[in-house]
């Protein structure tokens, strides 16, 4: 988007400058003021922080590549993967972090707490690694109703009983009434990589099978309808599940899965994305293919948004290759949490780096990283 003002066919402007013609006012129409005008989306050289920066699209990668990345420096850094894979006294370790924000703190499916947990359990399943141990960090904001903590912090509990990982350290921090949310959480996990599992872009190769574990959407849309107050016949709710499980019957039918990740914040789509520019290889998908649920096709097709950049979190997405992909596939099916597990694509050595969508009409389209979110707050 620009913020360039077209000239009209007269020559003036919707200032009133001129380029040889009589302004506006000289016609006796009224002039605006256009000195507190501003653009509905964000641009890309923004001087400040916008919300499209939080949103895991092209804008959250700017702000990492151009600021973050070359502060820190260091190889593994560079990966940019869900989780850093780190060897540590002779054993290989998958480590991450995430911050929770998420707006309303309890939602169908799930709350901020079960979110937390399940979010860095995924993220280091994505490595391949079994979950081991997490942190918890608990921003509160003075005034929060203490059940509300409770409520949190037991749902966090809970959903690391279910994924088989301890808390073992964690922090507080309050910040003053109005300075937050109610409640921001931040997790840590670390957890072991299996011998023989290498999982990464780059790893991925032509020929690949793209299998995705089940419907796509759920996580936005859930967020969305209690966050809007919208009725959509039926309710609709979070896919937030720890992939531990999963990820672990996959490998067991073969190690030499190629990349796992979960599709969260700008959903299957820049999941998609990264993964083409990051392997240099193209990625073709059949739009039929992908598993959407109707009612987030429907809620979807009522507030014009696309299901494939919605986000999701018990859902992730398999670069597997072709020898293995229908034994992969079958035990994904045969895991609760794959039961939908469905073919969507491959990966080709035409149009490197870039994710082409075949659709129902029998055209193409072009899959671009989204700028920010659909959806904000939702993660």
């Amino acid at each position: 988007m620009s913020d360039t003002l077209h000239p009209a066919p007269d020559g003036s402007t919707p200032g009133g400058s001129t380029r040889g013609g009589p302004t506006p006012a000289d016609r006796g129409l009224p002039t605006v003021d256009i000195s507190g005008w501003t653009c509905p989306a964000p641009l890309r050289d923004q001087p400040r922080v916008v919300m499209g920066h939080g949103g895991g699209g092209a804008l959250s990668a700017e702000l990492v590549q151009q600021i973050f990345a070359p502060a820190f420096g260091g190889e593994i850094l560079a990966q940019l993967g869900d989780s850093a894979a780190v060897s540590l006294g002779g054993v290989r370790l998958a480590f991450s972090t995430d911050s929770y924000v998420v707006r309303p703190l309890f939602f169908p499916g799930g709350c901020i707490g079960d979110l937390a947990v399940n979010g860095t359990v995924n993220d280091l399943a994505m490595s391949g690694a079994k979950a081991a141990y997490l942190s918890c960090g608990f921003i509160l904001e003075e005034g929060v109703e203490m059940p509300v903590v409770a409520g949190v912090a037991d749902a966090m509990g809970a959903a690391a009983r279910v994924a088989g990982v301890e808390v073992a350290t964690g922090d507080t921090k309050v910040v003053e009434a109005g300075h937050g949310d109610g409640v921001y959480l931040n997790t840590a996990g670390i957890g072991l990589i299996p011998a023989g599992v290498d999982l990464r872009p780059q790893r991925v190769t032509p020929g690949d099978v793209v299998i995705v574990s089940g419907d796509i959407g759920l996580h936005g849309v859930a967020i969305m309808s209690v966050r809007e107050g919208l009725e959509f016949g039926v309710e609709i709710e979070s896919d937030c599940a720890a992939l531990g499980g999963l990820v672990e019957t996959m490998l067991a039918v073969t190690p030499d899965l190629h990349v796992l990740r979960d599709p969260t914040r700008g959903g299957l789509a820049a999941a998609l994305c990264e993964i083409a520019t990051a392997s240099c290889t193209g990625i073709v998908i059949q739009e039929r293919a992908v598993p959407v649920p109707p009612a987030v096709a429907n809620a979807c097709a009522i507030l014009g948004l696309d299901p494939m950049y919605v986000a999701n979190e018990g859902k992730l997405v398999a670069f597997v290759p072709r020898e293995h992909a229908d034994a992969v596939l079958e035990a994904m099916r045969a895991h609760p949490l794959g039961a939908g597990a469905a073919i969507i694509g491959e990966a080709v050595a035409t149009h490197p780096g870039m994710v082409v969508a075949g659709t129902p009409l029998g055209g193409t389209r072009v899959v671009d990283l989204p700028l920010g979110e659909q959806l904000p707050r939702i993660c």
